[in-house]
Protein backbone atom coordinates (compact mmCIF):
# COMPACT_ATOMS: atom_id res chain seq x y z
CA UNK A 1 0.00 0.00 0.00
CA UNK A 2 2.83 2.42 0.90
CA UNK A 3 4.56 1.68 -2.40
CA UNK A 4 1.40 2.48 -4.37
CA UNK A 5 0.88 5.73 -2.48
CA UNK A 6 4.50 6.73 -3.00
CA UNK A 7 4.13 6.06 -6.75
CA UNK A 8 0.99 8.16 -6.93
CA UNK A 9 2.69 11.05 -5.18
CA UNK A 10 5.65 10.74 -7.54
CA UNK A 11 3.34 10.91 -10.58
CA UNK A 12 1.62 13.97 -9.16
CA UNK A 13 4.92 15.67 -8.43
CA UNK A 14 6.15 14.92 -11.97
CA UNK A 15 3.03 16.44 -13.49
CA UNK A 16 3.44 19.52 -11.34
CA UNK A 17 7.04 19.95 -12.46
CA UNK A 18 6.14 19.43 -16.11
CA UNK A 19 3.39 22.01 -15.96
CA UNK A 20 5.64 24.52 -14.20
CA UNK A 21 7.80 25.03 -17.31
CA UNK A 22 8.13 28.40 -19.06
CA UNK A 23 5.48 27.51 -21.67
CA UNK A 24 2.78 26.72 -19.11
CA UNK A 25 -0.20 29.03 -19.41
CA UNK A 26 -3.69 29.24 -17.96
CA UNK A 27 -6.88 30.82 -19.19
CA UNK A 28 -6.63 34.43 -20.22
CA UNK A 29 -6.60 36.68 -18.31
CA UNK A 30 -4.55 35.06 -15.54
CA UNK A 31 -6.68 33.08 -13.07
CA UNK A 32 -8.14 35.38 -10.46
CA UNK A 33 -11.78 34.46 -10.24
CA UNK A 34 -14.74 34.43 -12.59
CA UNK A 35 -14.74 33.81 -16.33
CA UNK A 36 -17.41 33.65 -19.02
CA UNK A 37 -19.80 30.72 -18.88
CA UNK A 38 -19.97 30.70 -15.10
CA UNK A 39 -16.45 29.31 -14.76
CA UNK A 40 -14.09 30.05 -11.90
CA UNK A 41 -10.36 29.34 -12.04
CA UNK A 42 -7.61 30.13 -9.56
CA UNK A 43 -4.16 28.56 -9.76
CA UNK A 44 -1.48 27.87 -12.34
CA UNK A 45 -2.81 25.90 -15.34
CA UNK A 46 -6.24 25.66 -13.73
CA UNK A 47 -8.88 25.09 -16.44
CA UNK A 48 -6.08 25.53 -18.97
CA UNK A 49 -7.84 23.67 -21.82
CA UNK A 50 -11.38 24.93 -21.30
CA UNK A 51 -13.30 25.84 -24.46
CA UNK A 52 -17.09 25.70 -24.06
CA UNK A 53 -17.58 23.97 -20.73
CA UNK A 54 -19.58 25.99 -18.26
CA UNK A 55 -20.09 26.37 -14.53
CA UNK A 56 -16.79 24.75 -13.60
CA UNK A 57 -14.71 25.69 -10.57
CA UNK A 58 -11.00 24.96 -10.50
CA UNK A 59 -8.86 26.04 -7.57
CA UNK A 60 -5.32 24.75 -7.39
CA UNK A 61 -2.33 23.91 -9.52
CA UNK A 62 -3.33 21.83 -12.58
CA UNK A 63 -6.90 21.51 -11.34
CA UNK A 64 -9.25 20.60 -14.21
CA UNK A 65 -6.22 21.02 -16.50
CA UNK A 66 -7.63 18.92 -19.39
CA UNK A 67 -11.31 19.86 -19.30
CA UNK A 68 -12.57 21.37 -22.55
CA UNK A 69 -16.34 21.06 -22.77
CA UNK A 70 -17.31 19.27 -19.55
CA UNK A 71 -19.65 21.34 -17.35
CA UNK A 72 -20.51 21.46 -13.64
CA UNK A 73 -17.19 20.21 -12.33
CA UNK A 74 -15.56 21.36 -9.09
CA UNK A 75 -11.88 20.76 -8.42
CA UNK A 76 -10.11 22.08 -5.34
CA UNK A 77 -6.52 21.02 -4.82
CA UNK A 78 -3.37 20.54 -6.86
CA UNK A 79 -4.00 18.08 -9.67
CA UNK A 80 -7.63 17.62 -8.76
CA UNK A 81 -9.56 16.33 -11.81
CA UNK A 82 -6.42 16.95 -13.87
CA UNK A 83 -7.38 14.64 -16.79
CA UNK A 84 -11.13 15.13 -16.59
CA UNK A 85 -13.24 15.78 -19.68
CA UNK A 86 -16.59 14.70 -18.22
CA UNK A 87 -19.20 16.52 -16.15
CA UNK A 88 -20.70 16.72 -12.67
CA UNK A 89 -17.56 15.63 -10.84
CA UNK A 90 -16.44 17.10 -7.53
CA UNK A 91 -12.90 16.64 -6.29
CA UNK A 92 -11.52 18.16 -3.11
CA UNK A 93 -7.95 17.33 -2.18
CA UNK A 94 -4.60 17.12 -3.92
CA UNK A 95 -4.65 14.44 -6.62
CA UNK A 96 -8.29 13.59 -6.05
CA UNK A 97 -9.86 12.15 -9.23
CA UNK A 98 -6.57 12.99 -10.94
CA UNK A 99 -6.84 10.25 -13.61
CA UNK A 100 -10.54 10.62 -14.32
CA UNK A 101 -11.34 11.19 -18.00
CA UNK A 102 -14.93 10.29 -18.90
CA UNK A 103 -16.38 9.20 -15.57
CA UNK A 104 -19.17 11.47 -14.36
CA UNK A 105 -21.12 12.16 -11.18
CA UNK A 106 -18.16 11.28 -8.97
CA UNK A 107 -17.37 12.90 -5.62
CA UNK A 108 -13.91 12.64 -4.10
CA UNK A 109 -13.02 14.33 -0.83
CA UNK A 110 -9.49 13.71 0.42
CA UNK A 111 -5.97 13.58 -0.88
CA UNK A 112 -5.63 11.06 -3.72
CA UNK A 113 -9.23 9.95 -3.30
CA UNK A 114 -10.43 8.17 -6.46
CA UNK A 115 -6.93 8.86 -7.79
CA UNK A 116 -6.97 6.11 -10.46
CA UNK A 117 -10.57 6.48 -11.59
CA UNK A 118 -10.87 6.75 -15.38
CA UNK A 119 -14.37 5.81 -16.51
CA UNK A 120 -16.12 4.91 -13.28
CA UNK A 121 -19.21 6.96 -12.50
CA UNK A 122 -21.44 7.82 -9.53
CA UNK A 123 -18.73 7.01 -7.01
CA UNK A 124 -18.34 8.76 -3.68
CA UNK A 125 -15.03 8.65 -1.84
CA UNK A 126 -14.40 10.53 1.39
CA UNK A 127 -11.00 10.14 3.00
CA UNK A 128 -7.41 10.12 1.84
CA UNK A 129 -6.76 7.26 -0.61
CA UNK A 130 -10.42 6.23 -0.52
CA UNK A 131 -11.24 4.22 -3.69
CA UNK A 132 -7.66 4.92 -4.72
CA UNK A 133 -7.30 2.10 -7.28
CA UNK A 134 -10.77 2.24 -8.78
CA UNK A 135 -10.69 2.65 -12.54
CA UNK A 136 -14.05 1.65 -13.99
CA UNK A 137 -16.16 0.63 -11.00
CA UNK A 138 -19.31 2.65 -10.47
CA UNK A 139 -21.83 3.46 -7.75
CA UNK A 140 -19.37 2.77 -4.95
CA UNK A 141 -19.35 4.65 -1.64
CA UNK A 142 -16.20 4.75 0.45
CA UNK A 143 -16.05 6.64 3.75
CA UNK A 144 -12.75 6.59 5.61
CA UNK A 145 -9.04 6.72 4.92
CA UNK A 146 -8.10 3.85 2.63
CA UNK A 147 -11.65 2.61 2.31
CA UNK A 148 -12.09 0.43 -0.82
CA UNK A 149 -8.41 1.18 -1.50
CA UNK A 150 -7.80 -1.74 -3.88
CA UNK A 151 -11.15 -1.74 -5.67
CA UNK A 152 -10.65 -1.78 -9.44
CA UNK A 153 -13.93 -2.55 -11.14
CA UNK A 154 -16.29 -3.60 -8.36
CA UNK A 155 -19.69 -1.89 -8.45
CA UNK A 156 -22.28 -0.90 -5.87
CA UNK A 157 -20.06 -1.34 -2.82
CA UNK A 158 -20.42 0.64 0.40
CA UNK A 159 -17.53 0.81 2.86
CA UNK A 160 -17.51 2.95 6.00
CA UNK A 161 -14.44 2.95 8.20
CA UNK A 162 -10.68 3.33 7.89
CA UNK A 163 -9.40 0.66 5.48
CA UNK A 164 -12.89 -0.83 5.21
CA UNK A 165 -13.16 -3.31 2.30
CA UNK A 166 -9.46 -2.70 1.81
CA UNK A 167 -8.78 -5.81 -0.29
CA UNK A 168 -11.86 -5.83 -2.51
CA UNK A 169 -10.95 -5.72 -6.19
CA UNK A 170 -13.92 -6.84 -8.31
CA UNK A 171 -16.63 -7.75 -5.81
CA UNK A 172 -20.04 -6.12 -6.21
CA UNK A 173 -22.83 -5.06 -3.89
CA UNK A 174 -20.89 -5.44 -0.66
CA UNK A 175 -21.69 -3.44 2.47
CA UNK A 176 -19.06 -3.09 5.18
CA UNK A 177 -19.01 -1.06 8.39
CA UNK A 178 -16.11 -0.70 10.81
CA UNK A 179 -12.39 0.00 10.95
CA UNK A 180 -10.61 -2.52 8.69
CA UNK A 181 -13.89 -4.44 8.38
CA UNK A 182 -14.37 -6.72 5.38
CA UNK A 183 -10.67 -7.46 5.00
CA UNK A 184 -11.47 -11.03 3.99
CA UNK A 185 -13.57 -9.96 1.01
CA UNK A 186 -11.79 -9.71 -2.36
CA UNK A 187 -14.07 -10.83 -5.19
CA UNK A 188 -17.29 -11.95 -3.46
CA UNK A 189 -20.66 -10.30 -4.10
CA UNK A 190 -23.47 -9.20 -1.81
CA UNK A 191 -21.60 -9.61 1.46
CA UNK A 192 -22.62 -7.71 4.58
CA UNK A 193 -19.84 -7.32 7.11
CA UNK A 194 -20.02 -5.36 10.37
CA UNK A 195 -17.03 -5.06 12.64
CA UNK A 196 -15.20 -8.17 11.43
CA UNK A 197 -13.07 -9.45 8.53
CA UNK A 198 -15.72 -11.70 7.02
CA UNK A 199 -15.01 -14.26 4.31
CA UNK A 200 -14.96 -14.20 0.53
CA UNK A 201 -18.35 -15.93 0.23
CA UNK A 202 -21.19 -14.64 -1.96
CA UNK A 203 -24.51 -13.68 -0.35
CA UNK A 204 -23.25 -13.92 3.22
CA UNK A 205 -23.41 -11.86 6.40
CA UNK A 206 -20.81 -11.45 9.15
CA UNK A 207 -21.27 -9.53 12.40
CA UNK A 208 -18.51 -9.20 14.98
CA UNK A 209 -18.65 -9.31 18.79
CA UNK A 210 -21.60 -11.73 18.92
CA UNK A 211 -20.07 -15.19 19.03
CA UNK A 212 -18.80 -15.97 22.52
CA UNK A 213 -20.62 -12.99 24.04
CA UNK A 214 -22.98 -14.33 26.71
CA UNK A 215 -26.40 -12.81 27.32
CA UNK A 216 -28.36 -14.16 30.27
CA UNK A 217 -31.69 -12.65 29.25
CA UNK A 218 -33.50 -11.84 26.02
CA UNK A 219 -35.19 -13.60 23.14
CA UNK A 220 -33.91 -15.44 20.09
CA UNK A 221 -33.55 -13.63 16.77
CA UNK A 222 -35.31 -14.96 13.67
CA UNK A 223 -34.74 -14.20 10.00
CA UNK A 224 -37.50 -14.50 7.41
CA UNK A 225 -37.08 -15.24 3.70
CA UNK A 226 -36.95 -11.51 2.96
CA UNK A 227 -33.93 -11.10 5.21
CA UNK A 228 -35.83 -9.28 7.95
CA UNK A 229 -34.55 -9.71 11.50
CA UNK A 230 -37.04 -10.00 14.31
CA UNK A 231 -38.05 -11.80 17.48
CA UNK A 232 -40.96 -14.08 18.27
CA UNK A 233 -43.46 -12.94 20.87
CA UNK A 234 -45.58 -15.15 23.12
CA UNK A 235 -47.84 -12.42 24.50
CA UNK A 236 -51.59 -12.96 24.25
CA UNK A 237 -51.79 -9.38 22.93
CA UNK A 238 -50.52 -10.50 19.55
CA UNK A 239 -52.46 -13.75 19.20
CA UNK A 240 -55.92 -14.85 18.13
CA UNK A 241 -57.81 -18.10 17.57
CA UNK A 242 -56.08 -19.59 20.60
CA UNK A 243 -57.08 -23.20 21.30
CA UNK A 244 -55.55 -26.36 22.80
CA UNK A 245 -53.10 -28.26 20.64
CA UNK A 246 -54.75 -31.59 21.49
CA UNK A 247 -53.90 -34.28 18.90
CA UNK A 248 -52.05 -31.99 16.45
CA UNK A 249 -48.75 -32.73 18.15
CA UNK A 250 -49.00 -36.42 17.35
CA UNK A 251 -47.44 -35.62 13.96
CA UNK A 252 -44.14 -35.80 15.85
CA UNK A 253 -44.35 -39.57 15.92
CA UNK A 254 -44.00 -39.68 12.13
CA UNK A 255 -40.80 -37.59 12.06
CA UNK A 256 -37.50 -39.30 11.37
CA UNK A 257 -34.47 -37.76 13.14
CA UNK A 258 -31.17 -38.26 11.28
CA UNK A 259 -27.46 -37.68 11.62
CA UNK A 260 -25.66 -35.82 8.83
CA UNK A 261 -22.80 -33.52 7.81
CA UNK A 262 -23.12 -30.27 5.90
CA UNK A 263 -21.45 -30.01 2.50
CA UNK A 264 -17.90 -28.66 2.45
CA UNK A 265 -18.91 -25.31 0.96
CA UNK A 266 -21.08 -24.76 4.06
CA UNK A 267 -18.93 -26.40 6.76
CA UNK A 268 -15.30 -27.01 5.95
CA UNK A 269 -14.84 -28.96 9.19
CA UNK A 270 -17.70 -31.33 8.34
CA UNK A 271 -18.82 -31.55 11.98
CA UNK A 272 -21.43 -34.31 12.66
CA UNK A 273 -24.94 -32.90 13.07
CA UNK A 274 -28.23 -34.17 14.45
CA UNK A 275 -31.64 -33.07 13.25
CA UNK A 276 -34.32 -33.43 10.60
CA UNK A 277 -34.54 -33.09 6.80
CA UNK A 278 -36.91 -30.27 5.81
CA UNK A 279 -38.29 -32.11 2.76
CA UNK A 280 -39.16 -35.14 4.91
CA UNK A 281 -40.81 -32.96 7.54
CA UNK A 282 -42.87 -31.21 4.87
CA UNK A 283 -44.50 -34.53 3.97
CA UNK A 284 -45.57 -35.02 7.58
CA UNK A 285 -46.66 -31.44 8.37
CA UNK A 286 -46.00 -28.53 5.95
CA UNK A 287 -46.49 -26.05 8.80
CA UNK A 288 -43.30 -27.28 10.44
CA UNK A 289 -41.13 -26.11 7.53
CA UNK A 290 -39.54 -22.70 6.94
CA UNK A 291 -39.26 -21.80 3.25
CA UNK A 292 -36.85 -19.73 1.16
CA UNK A 293 -37.74 -16.80 -1.07
CA UNK A 294 -38.80 -19.25 -3.79
CA UNK A 295 -41.13 -21.16 -1.50
CA UNK A 296 -38.94 -24.26 -1.31
CA UNK A 297 -38.33 -26.06 2.02
CA UNK A 298 -35.29 -24.49 3.63
CA UNK A 299 -35.29 -25.36 7.32
CA UNK A 300 -37.35 -26.94 10.09
CA UNK A 301 -39.22 -24.77 12.57
CA UNK A 302 -37.63 -26.43 15.57
CA UNK A 303 -39.30 -23.98 17.93
CA UNK A 304 -42.66 -25.37 16.82
CA UNK A 305 -41.37 -28.92 17.23
CA UNK A 306 -40.38 -28.03 20.79
CA UNK A 307 -43.88 -26.74 21.52
CA UNK A 308 -45.36 -29.98 20.16
CA UNK A 309 -42.93 -32.00 22.25
CA UNK A 310 -44.10 -30.06 25.30
CA UNK A 311 -47.72 -30.88 24.47
CA UNK A 312 -46.95 -34.59 24.12
CA UNK A 313 -44.94 -34.51 27.34
CA UNK A 314 -47.84 -32.91 29.21
CA UNK A 315 -50.27 -35.43 27.75
CA UNK A 316 -48.01 -38.32 28.79
CA UNK A 317 -47.51 -36.73 32.19
CA UNK A 318 -51.28 -36.44 32.61
CA UNK A 319 -51.72 -40.11 31.74
CA UNK A 320 -49.02 -41.07 34.24
CA UNK A 321 -50.69 -39.03 36.95
CA UNK A 322 -54.03 -40.70 36.21
CA UNK A 323 -52.41 -44.12 36.32
CA UNK A 324 -50.75 -43.17 39.61
CA UNK A 325 -54.10 -42.14 41.05
CA UNK A 326 -55.61 -45.45 39.92
CA UNK A 327 -52.73 -47.39 41.46
CA UNK A 328 -53.10 -45.47 44.70
CA UNK A 329 -56.87 -46.13 44.78
CA UNK A 330 -56.27 -49.82 44.04
CA UNK A 331 -53.65 -49.97 46.78
CA UNK A 332 -56.09 -48.47 49.28
CA UNK A 333 -58.76 -50.96 48.15
CA UNK A 334 -56.38 -53.89 48.54
CA UNK A 335 -55.41 -52.72 52.02
CA UNK A 336 -59.07 -52.51 52.99
CA UNK A 337 -59.70 -56.01 51.63
CA UNK A 338 -56.70 -57.35 53.51
CA UNK A 339 -57.99 -55.79 56.73
CA UNK A 340 -61.42 -57.38 56.22
CA UNK A 341 -59.85 -60.78 55.53
CA UNK A 342 -57.83 -60.46 58.68
CA UNK A 343 -60.97 -59.69 60.71
CA UNK A 344 -62.82 -62.71 59.28
CA UNK A 345 -59.88 -64.97 60.04
CA UNK A 346 -59.82 -63.75 63.61
CA UNK A 347 -63.53 -64.54 64.07
CA UNK A 348 -63.07 -68.05 62.72
CA UNK A 349 -60.32 -68.68 65.20
CA UNK A 350 -62.55 -67.62 68.15
CA UNK A 351 -65.43 -70.01 67.10
CA UNK A 352 -63.35 -73.21 67.06
CA UNK A 353 -63.96 -75.80 70.05
CA UNK A 354 -61.19 -76.07 72.61
CA UNK A 355 -58.97 -79.15 72.25
CA UNK A 356 -59.28 -81.99 74.97
CA UNK A 357 -56.40 -83.85 76.71
CA UNK A 358 -56.73 -87.73 76.97
CA UNK A 359 -55.77 -89.58 80.25
CA UNK A 360 -53.65 -92.71 79.61
CA UNK A 361 -55.08 -94.95 82.43
CA UNK A 362 -58.58 -94.17 81.38
CA UNK A 363 -57.73 -95.02 77.84
CA UNK A 364 -56.14 -98.29 78.87
CA UNK A 365 -59.17 -99.30 80.92
CA UNK A 366 -61.45 -98.64 77.99
CA UNK A 367 -59.29 -100.81 75.91
CA UNK A 368 -59.72 -103.63 78.44
CA UNK A 369 -56.18 -103.84 79.52
CA UNK A 370 -54.64 -103.62 82.96
CA UNK A 371 -51.51 -101.92 83.89
CA UNK A 372 -48.83 -104.40 84.96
Amino acid sequence: MKTTIRLALTVLSFLCLAAAGPKAQAVSPAPDGGYPGGNTAEGQAALLSLTTGGFNTAVGFLSLRSDTTGPYNTAVGAGALLANTADLNTATGAGSLLSNTTGSDNTANGGLALFSNITGYSNTATGAFALFSNTGGHQNTALGVGALFNNISGNGNTAAGINALLNNTTGNGNTVLGVAAGGGITTANNVICIGTDGNNVDNSCFIGNIFGSTSVNGVGVLVNSNGRLGTMTSSRRFKEEIKPMDQASEALFALKPVTFRYKKEIDRQRIPQFGLVAEDVEKVDPDLVARDEKGKPYSVRYDQVNAMLLNEFLKAHGKMEEQQRQIQALTVQLKEQAAQIQKVSARLEVGKPAPQMACLPAVAQREGGNNP
